[in-house]
């Protein structure tokens, strides 16, 4: 049996000895700051897309050929 292969009843034996040995209150605790570092995570994701967003904006250039530029 690998890892992999757990199932739910492995599931709910490793989440009941988790909760016995760290208690409800820590257990809850720790979940609030992961969620709170998931959505940081996602705010600086977004915060990322849109400063590179931004400055491909400001980096575009026209690099048309004066040639070219009245056939359009």
């Amino acid at each position: 049996m690998g890892i992999g292969n757990i199932g739910l009843p492995g599931l709910l034996l490793i989440a009941v000895v988790v909760l016995v040995l760290f208690g409800r209150g820590k257990i809850s605790s720790l979940m609030g700051e992961v969620g709170k570092g998931i959505t940081s995570f996602k705010k600086g994701v977004n915060e990322g897309k849109e400063e590179l967003e931004a400055a491909s904006a400001e980096d575009a250039k026209d690099i048309t050929p004066e040639t070219d530029k009245d056939k359009v």
